[in-house]
């Protein structure tokens, strides 16, 4: 049974404790029999599955209460982690125009995305820059009342199976992060096609996507031209907390197996459980994961109390909870012995789940780099 002592801390109010416990019972209903053998299908399921539930309101309703996306987030990936996938992308495919597009925009993406009728995602990495986002080399030329976009993306989640794309090019109003501009592309628009399925260690649908001539409207266009850098940045603002409490669910799941192993696991005579070497691994283990949920929820709730940017806190939590999971993952293999690599055993999947929160969304280094530069711009702005 997993560790919910945290719902008591004051970050949260009743009706977030009240989610938390209505979306593991869901979960537990819902979530427990899929079949993964086909990825595509089974988020296609998913998103289904999460707009029926009324989930997907909080990711795509068009406002953001941080901490709820947090503990959902948290949840489904400690049940399924092709479940908080689907979840997470329905939200990052449309924060951009949540936050900054037109009432029209709004209108027209968030609702089927919410109801789950329509698949979203949000395509920035290119194959020489994802972290550099400054340095995206796609362009969006102007051309009479639209837009030519040309260009290649790449580990672009739900590429293949999207209805839209939330698109970042280069549109030279200005060098570096000041010349890019947002885009909202649809699927079926000529001159965009899927490059390339890519496969990866936990599977989940990624693609590349090469865009050639690919004329969309001018109302495609996100905020104004040149505002591209600041969409970006304000919508991982808002879900790089997240992904922290997805990399929470996987560890407090790896916990909980480790449990479960070590109270039947016998050796020399005795259950796992009575070595001393055993329950300092699991001390180490609980203590990560609250000083984790400690910094993913102080993040969220910070965003939700009003701050305009979270920049380092969301990138602290990013950081700790991605770098703390993998670690506790990889305990709770040690302590599953052989088992922990079979395939199909959950901490065997879960070792591979965990690994990409470590490099998406700004990898662990990049998270390094921006809470450095906060720090220090902290210091030298105070008097």
């Amino acid at each position: 049974m997993a560790d919910r002592s945290f719902l008591d801390w004051p970050f949260f109010d009743p009706t977030h404790r009240d989610l938390a416990r209505a979306l593991d019972a869901w979960a537990g209903d819902e979530l427990g029999n899929l079949n993964h053998a086909d990825v595509d299908a089974t988020c296609r399921a998913l998103v289904r599955k999460l707009g029926d539930g009324g989930w997907l309101h909080h990711a795509a309703g068009g406002s953001f209460d941080v901490r709820r996306l947090c503990l959902i987030r948290e949840t489904l990936a400690r049940h399924d982690g092709l479940a908080d996938f689907a979840f997470a992308m329905q939200g990052l495919g449309t924060g951009s125009i949540a936050l900054c597009g037109s009432s029209a925009q709004k209108q027209r993406y968030l609702p089927p995305v919410a109801r789950g009728d329509k698949i979203a995602a949000f395509a920035l990495s290119e194959p020489e820059g994802g972290s550099d986002v400054s340095s995206l080399r796609m362009t969006a030329q102007r051309d009479g009342d639209g837009f030519v976009l040309d260009g290649t993306k790449t580990w672009i989640s739900n590429g293949g199976i999207a209805d839209h794309y939330v698109v970042f090019a280069r549109s030279g109003e200005a060098p570096g992060a000041k010349g890019l501009s947002a885009f909202i592309v649809e699927a079926t628009t000529p001159g965009l096609e899927i490059a390339e399925r890519i496969e990866v260690i936990a599977p989940h649908p990624l693609a590349r996507l090469r865009f050639t001539r690919c004329r969309v409207p001018a109302d495609a266009l996100i905020g104004k031209p040149g505002d591209g850098f600041k969409i970006a940045m304000a919508t991982l603002d808002v879900f790089r907390s997240t992904v922290g409490a997805a990399a929470l669910g996987f560890a407090r799941r790896a916990l909980d197996e480790a449990l479960a192993r070590i109270h039947v696991r016998e050796a020399f005579g005795q259950k796992l459980r009575n070595f001393q070497l055993t329950q300092a691994k699991i001390a180490d283990m609980a203590t990560e994961i609250d000083a984790a949920a400690l910094l993913v929820y102080r993040a969220a709730w910070a965003k939700d109390a009003g701050a305009p940017r979270v920049t380092r806190e969301a990138s602290m939590a990013k950081l700790y909870a991605t770098e703390m999971a993998q670690r506790v993952i990889d305990a709770a293999v040690q302590l599953w012995g052989g088992m922990g690599v079979v395939t199909g055993n959950p901490v065997e999947r879960l070792y591979r789940e965990i690994r990409s929160l470590r490099i998406y969304e700004g990898t662990s280094e990049i998270q390094k780099l921006v809470i450095a530069g906060q720090v220090m711009q902290a210091w030298t702005d105070t008097p």
